[in-house]
């Protein structure tokens, strides 16, 4: 993963977008730095795919401005834009060989014959394609039709690539291949990549920042650690790795160790949570917003944070400064390696706690407690919801 990206390169000013009755596309901004690879997550129909034409120039917008190296290019046409497109479907001409296809973008241009061969050859070797280049894409499995896809799409160099779900159709271990090779093409070339994806482990291995969306609006924009670790809301927090959501009413706010606590009550128990400020105001709470005795809080915990220990183990229950929930475990399933423990907490709510490995020493039907370690493994999410917007 990459650090810092470079200036500005394109910006999304007030997008707006309706279909009918339906708004799609509800007021978006955004800011994408120069040879950044910025991912939009969301599941079918938050408005992922609308956004990428918008920025193409496929679609217009409603209302909003879509700016390129500064300049306005809400009008512009596609062709007027220096953005290239990569769709799901490839969209390769069947008719035409693999160098026909790469090339077909500069014969347009009408560039000379031998230009156009040279600049597809090199293009090729950069998806690593070289010596396919007579072969008809009903030759080519999936992976070699979509790295055909990119080497058209980067032939002319474009200052931004949009990839609109180009793995969707590709079997998870091809898929997972292609992940490493887009990451690899994209660092080399240098250009801004924006990909879509509704498929989370994707948007954490490849990208640079990540747009969760819903709804039409970006619920929160951040680093892949920012958006796992310190998640805004509750949706971001189960959508991005299926954290645990525990409500309950806050005791007290203390210091313990030089750390910022909420002591929160729910009716299995007592736990903890760091404030929002040792969990960084910019992915929480805002520092200075008050927690008081009282208020209702919603906290999300990864399952891989949670520890589950018998009850009746008065020691065990002590890891965590006395700060447990009891629980029943309802159910044990074992997948790619990974234990999930599922609990029912006294309350109701049901959480699940993540173990490597194949064998736990609980079952189904043990009464356990419920903890984390560190106060820093929950976060509060939600309470900068407006007021008209459910969680």
């Amino acid at each position: 993963m990459r650090g810092e990206v470079g200036e500005e390169l394109l910006r999304l000013e007030g997008i707006k977008k309706r279909f009918g009755s339906t708004e799609v596309l509800c007021g978006l901004d955004l800011s994408v730095g120069r040879g950044e690879f910025i991912t939009l997550l969301g599941s079918s129909g938050c408005g992922k795919t609308t956004t990428l034409r918008i920025i193409a120039g496929l679609e217009e917008a409603d209302s909003g401005r879509v700016f390129l190296e500064g300049r306005d290019v809400t009008e512009n046409s596609p062709d007027k834009r220096d953005v290239n497109m990569v769709f799901q479907n490839y969209a390769l001409f069947p008719h035409m060989n693999v160098e026909q296809n790469v090339g077909y973008s500069l014969r347009l241009e009408r560039r000379p014959k031998s230009e156009i061969k040279k600049a597809a050859a090199e293009a090729l070797a950069l998806v690593q394609l070289s010596g396919y280049e007579k072969r008809r894409p009903d030759e080519l499995s999936g992976g070699q039709r979509q790295r055909v896809a990119v080497a058209r799409a980067v032939i002319n160099k474009p200052k931004v690539l949009l990839l609109d779900e180009p793995l969707g159709a590709l079997d998870l271990q091809l898929r997972r291949l292609m992940q490493i090779e887009l990451k690899r093409l994209q660092q080399q070339l240098g250009i801004t990549f924006i990909y879509i994806t509704h498929d989370q482990e994707e948007a954490l291995t490849m990208s640079d920042r990540i747009a969760v969306m819903r709804n039409g609006l970006f619920e929160q924009i951040g680093s892949a650690a920012d958006v796992y670790n310190r998640p805004k809301t509750s949706f971001v927090a189960q959508f991005v790795g299926n954290a645990n959501i525990i409500k309950g009413t806050v005791v007290s706010r203390e210091t313990a160790d030089g750390k910022d606590i909420v002591i929160f009550d729910h009716p299995a128990g007592r736990a903890r949570v760091a404030s929002p400020a040792a969990n960084g105001s910019e992915n929480g709470l805002d520092s200075g917003q008050e927690i008081t005795a009282g208020q209702d809080i919603t906290v999300a915990v990864r399952g891989e944070q949670l520890v589950l220990s018998p009850a009746e183990n008065e020691a065990e229950n002590q890891a965590a400064g006395g700060f447990s929930l009891s629980a029943t475990v309802t159910g044990k399933s074992f997948a790619g390696g990974m234990l999930r423990i599922t609990a029912r907490l006294k309350g109701g709510e049901e959480v699940t706690a993540n173990r490597h490995g194949i064998d736990a020493p609980v079952n189904i039907g043990d009464q356990v407690r419920v903890s984390w370690l560190s106060p820093e493994h929950g976060v509060i999410v939600d309470s900068n919801l407006p007021a008209d917007r459910e969680p």
